[in-house]
């Protein structure tokens, strides 16, 4: 089975590592190929294509590929993070420290990132100019280096990015700015299927699921280890900033209240609403053309 990362191999994905170094994988049954995912748009087209099978996903990018006509064969089957994780972050000395901020400004992100693709929505709602802002293509693993460098006074990237470019960014502090500021119902990432195999297959994308969010539980109740287990397979990857990426994420997988893995249609058509009045998607958007409740962890 080949599974996507949502985004390279950062500390916020560690827990599909731990899912596989801790049998957790093997113990339902599946033997994983864990790759570095591309994005949002890159991983949606390799889901649908059957190059792989699961991959964690940004929810709001998903309704923004669905409520632009694409996206048509994955669902959603599980909740990663129960709130929106998206952010530009920039360093001190940037002239960054609001969103107002950005205009005149060059960003770089993948062109198939969510916050890409949201910032429209997000520029204004916090009352930005985005004609003014200009974007530059970068891959998950040269975004930090881009900052790092000066070449970009911002990246796309999640909140939970920062110990990790300021691990970079020597002798700098990170700046960040969440989306969630002015969009404080959006999901996270939530597990993302085909539609083939969610429908062929519920009770394998079922023991999947399980096994992953038994890792993700594992990785934010263990960071450190967590982390070394990342560095471990991704030599890339330093075990420090992971198991800090952890720590903050923490509290977006398991906000008091909730329940791991859950996704609220509700919520999620709060979401579509917001989308809407935005002026990012067309009506007509309903959850349950992107979320299959009968697969999902019970609320």
């Amino acid at each position: 089975m080949t599974y996507l990362t949502s985004f390279g191999n950062f500390g916020r994905d560690a827990y599909a590592w731990v899912a596989k170094e801790k049998g957790f994988f093997a113990e339902a049954g599946f033997e994983v190929d864990i790759k570095p995912g591309g994005g949002t748009g890159d991983n949606i087209t390799k889901v649908e294509a059957g190059a792989a099978m699961f991959t964690p996903l940004d929810l709001t990018g998903v309704l923004l590929a669905r409520g632009n006509g694409g996206a048509k064969d994955v669902v959603a089957v599980a909740g990663i993070q129960q709130n929106t994780m998206a952010a530009i972050i920039s360093l001190e000395g940037n002239q960054i420290t609001t969103p107002k901020d950005l205009e005149g400004k060059t960003l770089a992100d993948s062109p198939s990132s969510v916050v890409r693709n949201l910032f429209p929505t997000y520029a204004k709602l916090a009352g930005v100019d985005a004609t003014k802002v200009t974007w530059v293509n970068g891959q998950p693993a040269n975004l930090i280096g881009l900052l790092a460098s000066g070449k970009a006074a911002g990246i796309g990237q999640f909140v939970v990015g920062k110990p990790t470019v300021e691990s970079v960014a020597k002798g700098k502090k990170a700046v960040v700015l969440p989306y969630s500021d002015v969009m404080s119902d959006l999901y996270g990432n939530v597990l993302v299927t085909s539609a083939k195999i969610a429908k062929e297959n519920p009770d394998m994308v079922k023991r999947f699921t399980a096994a992953l969010i038994k890792g993700l539980v594992y990785s934010i109740d263990n960071p450190k280890e967590s982390g070394e287990i990342l560095q471990k397979n991704v030599p890339a990857s330093a075990a420090g900033p992971a198991a800090a990426e952890l720590e903050l994420m923490a509290t977006f997988v398991r906000p008091s209240g909730a329940t791991i893995g859950a996704i609220d249609a509700d919520r999620v058509a709060g979401s579509i609403k917001t989308l809407q009045d935005a002026g990012a998607i067309p009506a007509g958007l309903t959850p349950d053309q992107l979320i299959d409740s009968s697969l999902t962890p019970a609320a």
